[in-house]
C-alpha cells in the first residue's frame, strides 16, 4: 500500500516537487511558507506511465489513439480514494501542473483542461480527462510555436480543495503593461475567477502602489458571476449581475494586492496569483511569475539618455569587448584629469566616482555617450548652472538636455546659482593660467609621447609579461596624463563657439558660415597631409598607365617587387607608410586592421587619383588653391564688415587667431593619439599570438573578445575565469547577434536596468528632410556642387568616378585618403568640429555633415545638388535627367 500511495504529494512530502510542474511546485513552497494556500495534493506522473497499457507512441496520430482508451490503473485509484475519503464530502478543483507550465518564459495558459466543483467520486475520471488534455493538438501547436520538444509529457494533475468564492481573480504584483515594478495590479469578478478566465464576465481592475493608494480603476463593462451548484451538468451555474458593484471593498483590494507582494518576495521575482475571498477569508490558489515582465523596462528605475552624436565617428557600428573595455577606462582616466586641471574639489571628483566609470556604455555591440553622466561631470565644473546652453554646444548632441533634469543637476534657486557664480569667479585665474602655459603644455606632451613610444624596442620578441608591464608603462606615463590635449580641446570649442557668436552679431552673418571660412586653408594641420601625399605620389605616376593599373587592380603582394621599378614612388609610398600607418578605417578601434597590416586601400586610392587626375588634367594644380580663396573671401567679408572699428577688429582678430590655432592643434593631437592606440593595438596583437601559441586561443585576434581586465588577469595572475576559449566563444556568438538586429537609435533613454526591458528606440527619428523636399545639414566648407552621387559604405570598396559626390554615413581619418577624388562630401552624422568638416575645409572640399538618414534616401547615381555654405542639399533624379 505504500508504494500506492506514493502516487499523491502534498507540501509534507519529502520529495522535490518541481519535477510535478510549475503549480505544484509553487503551491507547495507557498504553503511551507504559511501563506494561505487550500488543502491540495498532486498526482504522480508516474501514475499515468503505470496506467499505459505499453509504451506511448512518439506521433500525435498515434498519442491520440492511446489517449481514447486511457483510463487509471486499479493502483492509482485506490490511492485516489483513499486520499479522498480522508478529507470527508468536500468538492475539489482538479488542474494540470506540466513540468513546462507556467514558468518565468511559458505560461500554457489555456492549453489544459481544468475541472471545478468536482465531487469525490469523479474525481478519478477528471484526473484521466486532464492527462488527456496534456496530449490535445492544441498543446503540440503550441509547444512547435513556442520551439519546445515535440511531444508532450503527461502532466502531473493537482487536486485541491475547491473554494467557493464570493469574489475572486487575478493579481500582478508588478504592471505588466507599463513595467512599473512598484504597482500592484488586481482583477476581480464576482463569484468564482472562471467567468474572468473564460472570458464571459469582464473584470473590475485596480492599479495599487506599495502604500497601498489606489492609482486608479477601470470598472467591468459586464458584470456575470459563476457559482457553485451541484445540480449543474458541469458543477456550475451563470448568474447576470446589472445592478451589483465592485466585488472587491477597498480593504479586501489591498489585501489582495498585500498577497501578491508577499509571493513575490518568497520567490524573489513578480507572481501573478489566482486568488478567492470566502467567507471573509482571503485564499491563494496558484502562483507563477509574471511571464514577460522582463521586456517591459520600469519607468520609474533610474533613468539614462543615451546618444551616439560624435562618439560614432570614432566607434562606428559594432566594436569588440577589448576595444570598450580600453576605451572606457580611457574616459574615465582623462577625465577625472581634466576636472582636477580646472581646480574641480577633490572631494567632488571622489564623489563621482561612478559618474567617471559610467561616461560611456555599449549598447548591442555598439559604444554611445551616456549623456548624464557626461552632462554630471559638466555640472562639477565651474559655471554650469549659467552656461549650460553653451556646454550643450560643446558636447555636439543634437538635443540639449531635458530642462527637468537640467534643473536637478544645477540645482535650484538663487543660492545655486550664486555658488556656482562663486565657483567660477574662484577658478577664472585656472582658465588663464591654462591658456597662457597651454603651447608649454604640448610641447611637453609631444616630448612625453614620443619618449613612452620610443622605449618599447621590437614588441614582437617580448613575452607577455614584458608586453603587460609595457602597457601599464603607457597607462602611467599617457593615459592618466592626457593634459594637454584635453586643455586645447576646452579651448578650442570655447574660441570657436566665441568667433560663430562674434561673426554674427558683428560681421551680420546670420547663416552662421562665416566662420568656417576662416577657418579654411590655415596650414600645419596633419590631417590634411595624407590628402596632399596622396595626390603627390599620384602625380609621380599619372603618366604610366600600367604601374596605375596594378594599383587600381593589382594584389597588394604584387606590390613590393613592382617598386623596385619606381624608385621615387617607392620614397613616397614608404615614407608614408612610415608616417601614417596606423591611420585606418576606424582607427580607434583596436580590432581594425591598419595600412601596416593591408595596405590595398592606400594602393587604390592613389591608383584612382592617378586617373582621375589624368582625365582632369586641370585638377592636377588645384591643391591649395580653393583653400586659400575661400579664407581671403572670408576675411575681405570680415575687413569690410568692422572698418572704422578698431577694438572691435583687434578683439575679432585675437578670437580668430586663437581658434585657427586650436583647431589645428586639436587636429594633430588626435593624430598623436592615433599614435598611442597604434601602439597598444600592437602590444594586443601580441598578447593574442602568445596565448595562440599556447593554446589558449584558436586564433591571435580571437583576443578583441576578451576584456582588458581579462586579458592582462589571465597574464598577472587575477583572472576570475582562465576559459579564454569559453569567453571568446561566448562573445563571438553574442557579438554575431547584435550584427543581425537593427542598429540602435541615435539617441534615446533607458530606465531602470539598461538591458532589461529597454528596446534602445527613440519616440520620434530625428528628420532632414524640408517642406519643400530639400535635404538640410550643417554646412561646413562653401561651394555649390551639381553632380551624381555615390553611397560609400566600405570605403575599401569604393570606386569613386569623376565628378561623383562621395555620401557616407560617418567619416575618420582613414576615409581620407578617397577625399582627394571627390567632387564633394556629405556625410550624415558629424558637426562642425568633426574630422570630416576640418578637413575638408583645410581642403576646400565643398562638404555638409549631420543630415540625419542621408545614406537612407539617397542612392547611387542619384544626381544633386548641393550648397556647402548653407547645407542645403536639392535632389534632381537620376543621371539621365541632365544629359551632360
Amino acid at each position: 500500500m505504500d508504494d500506492v500511495i506514493d502516487y499523491l504529494c502534498d507540501a509534507s512530502s519529502p520529495v522535490d516537487l518541481a519535477r510535478f510542474g510549475g503549480k505544484a511546485a509553487a503551491l507547495a513552497r507557498l504553503s511551507r511558507a504559511g501563506l494561505p494556500v487550500p488543502p491540495w495534493f498532486v498526482v504522480d506522473p508516474q501514475a499515468f506511465e503505470d496506467s499505459l497499457a505499453g509504451p506511448l507512441p512518439e506521433d500525435e496520430a498515434g498519442v491520440a489513439g492511446v489517449m481514447a482508451a486511457l483510463a487509471l490503473s486499479e493502483p492509482v485509484r485506490q490511492a485516489l480514494e483513499a486520499r479522498l475519503a480522508e478529507a470527508g464530502d468536500v468538492r475539489w478543483a482538479v488542474r494540470s501542473s506540466a513540468r513546462d507550465e507556467d514558468g518565468a518564459r511559458h505560461s500554457f495558459a489555456g492549453q489544459l483542461e481544468s475541472w471545478l466543483n468536482v465531487p469525490g467520486h469523479e474525481v478519478a475520471r477528471r484526473v484521466a480527462d486532464v492527462w488527456r488534455s496534456g496530449f490535445a493538438a492544441r498543446v503540440w501547436a503550441y509547444r512547435r510555436e513556442a520551439g519546445l520538444p515535440p511531444r508532450p509529457g503527461a502532466p502531473a494533475v493537482l487536486v485541491q480543495r475547491m473554494v467557493d468564492a464570493e469574489a475572486a481573480g487575478v493579481a500582478f504584483a508588478a504592471d505588466p503593461v507599463s513595467g512599473r515594478r512598484d504597482v500592484a495590479v488586481v482583477s476581480a469578478v464576482h463569484g468564482l475567477g472562471t467567468s474572468l478566465v473564460g472570458g464571459e464576465a469582464d473584470a473590475d481592475t485596480w492599479r495599487v502602489d506599495e502604500a497601498g493608494a489606489i492609482l486608479d480603476f477601470t470598472p467591468a463593462q459586464r458584470r456575470i458571476a459563476h457559482r457553485c451548484d451541484s445540480d449543474a451538468p458541469d458543477g456550475l451555474r451563470e448568474e447576470s449581475l446589472p445592478e451589483a458593484g465592485a466585488p472587491l471593498s477597498p480593504a479586501q483590494l489591498r489585501e489582495v494586492a498585500a498577497l501578491a507582494r508577499a509571493a513575490s518576495r518568497y520567490f524573489g521575482r513578480a507572481q501573478d496569483i489566482e486568488w478567492a475571498w470566502a467567507d471573509g477569508t482571503l485564499h491563494l490558489l496558484q502562483s507563477r511569475p509574471v511571464t514577460a515582465l522582463g521586456a517591459v523596462a520600469d519607468p520609474k528605475g533610474e533613468r539614462n539618455l543615451w546618444d551616439n552624436s560624435n562618439i560614432a565617428e570614432s566607434y562606428g557600428g559594432i566594436t569588440t569587448p577589448l576595444t570598450f573595455s580600453f576605451a572606457r577606462t580611457a574616459y574615465e582616466s582623462v577625465y577625472r584629469e581634466f576636472c582636477r586641471i580646472l581646480h574641480v574639489p577633490e572631494a567632488a571628483i571622489r564623489a563621482h566616482d561612478t559618474t567617471f566609470r559610467r561616461m560611456l556604455g555599449l549598447i548591442h555591440g555598439r559604444v554611445y555617450y551616456n549623456l548624464l553622466s557626461w552632462y554630471r561631470v559638466l555640472a562639477l565644473l565651474p559655471g554650469f548652472a549659467m552656461n549650460r546652453r553653451f556646454m550643450e554646444q560643446m558636447m555636439g548632441v543634437r538635443e540639449g538636455l531635458p530642462e527637468d533634469i537640467a534643473a536637478e543637476l544645477a540645482g535650484q534657486g538663487g543660492i545655486a546659482r550664486l555658488r556656482d557664480g562663486l565657483r567660477f569667479s574662484g577658478t577664472l585665474f585656472g582658465l588663464v593660467a591654462n591658456h597662457l602655459w597651454l603651447a608649454g603644455k604640448i610641447r611637453r606632451f609631444y616630448r612625453r609621447l614620443d619618449e613612452a613610444l620610443a622605449t618599447a624596442g621590437d614588441l614582437a620578441h617580448r613575452d607577455a609579461n614584458a608586453l603587460a608591464r609595457h602597457y601599464h608603462e603607457l597607462e602611467q606615463r599617457l593615459l592618466t596624463r592626457w593634459d594637454a590635449p584635453l586643455i586645447n580641446d576646452f579651448f578650442a570649442m570655447i574660441f570657436y563657439g566665441m568667433l560663430r557668436k562674434l561673426a554674427r552679431a558683428w560681421c551680420g552673418d546670420s547663416a552662421e558660415t562665416l566662420q568656417n571660412d576662416l577657418l579654411a586653408g590655415e596650414g600645419g594641420m596633419i590631417s590634411a597631409e595624407p590628402a596632399r601625399r596622396l595626390r603627390e605620389m599620384a602625380m609621380m605616376i599619372v603618366e604610366d598607365e600600367s604601374f596605375v593599373a596594378l594599383l587600381c587592380e593589382g594584389d597588394v603582394a604584387v606590390l613590393e617587387p613592382a617598386l623596385a621599378r619606381r624608385p621615387d614612388f617607392a620614397v613616397a609610398w614608404r615614407g608614408y607608410l612610415e608616417k601614417f600607418g596606423d591611420r585606418c578605417l576606424d582607427e580607434l578601434k583596436l580590432e581594425s586592421a591598419t595600412l601596416h597590416d593591408d595596405p590595398q586601400l592606400l594602393m587604390r586610392s592613389v591608383g584612382q587619383l592617378a586617373r582621375h587626375l589624368a582625365a582632369q588634367p586641370a585638377r592636377a594644380g588645384e591643391a591649395g588653391a580653393v583653400e586659400r580663396e575661400i579664407r581671403v573671401r572670408a576675411e575681405a567679408r570680415v575687413g569690410e564688415a568692422l572698418a572704422g572699428h578698431g577694438l572691435r577688429r583687434r578683439v575679432f582678430g585675437w578670437v580668430l587667431n586663437n581658434a585657427r590655432a586650436r583647431v589645428r592643434d586639436r587636429e594633430n593631437l588626435r593624430f598623436e593619439r592615433t599614435r598611442l592606440f597604434g601602439r597598444v593595438r600592437r602590444v594586443f596583437v601580441e598578447l593574442g599570438r602568445r596565448l595562440y601559441a599556447e593554446d589558449r586561443l584558436d586564433d591571435a585576434r580571437d583576443v578583441f573578445y576578451l576584456t582588458v581586465d581579462e586579458l592582462l588577469g589571465f597574464v598577472e595572475g587575477t583572472a576570475v575565469s582562465t576559459d579564454l576559449r569559453g569567453l571568446v566563444a561566448l562573445r563571438q556568438a553574442e557579438f554575431a547577434g547584435y550584427a543581425n538586429l537593427p542598429a540602435p537609435a541615435d539617441r534615446f533613454e533607458t530606465f531602470g536596468m539598461v538591458y532589461v526591458g529597454n528596446a534602445f528606440r527613440a519616440p520620434t527619428e530625428p528628420v532632414s528632410v524640408a517642406e519643400d523636399g530639400t535635404l538640410r545639414g550643417i554646412g561646413c566648407c562653401p561651394g555649390v556642387v551639381r553632380g551624381p552621387v555615390r553611397v560609400v559604405r566600405d570605403p575599401r570598396e569604393a570606386r569613386l568616378a569623376p565628378g561623383e559626390i562621395l555620401v557616407a554615413e560617418r567619416t575618420d581619418p582613414g576615409w581620407v585618403m578617397l577625399f582627394p577624388a571627390a567632387a564633394g562630401l556629405l556625410v550624415e552624422r558629424g558637426s562642425l568640429l568633426s574630422h570630416s568638416a576640418i578637413v575638408a575645409r583645410e581642403m576646400g572640399i565643398p562638404a555638409v555633415v549631420s543630415v540625419p538618414g542621408l545614406t537612407g534616401l539617397l542612392q547611387n547615381g542619384e544626381w544633386v545638388e548641393f550648397d556647402g555654405a548653407t547645407g542645403v542639399i536639392r535632389r534632381l533624379g537620376q543621371e539621365a535627367d541632365h544629359g551632360q
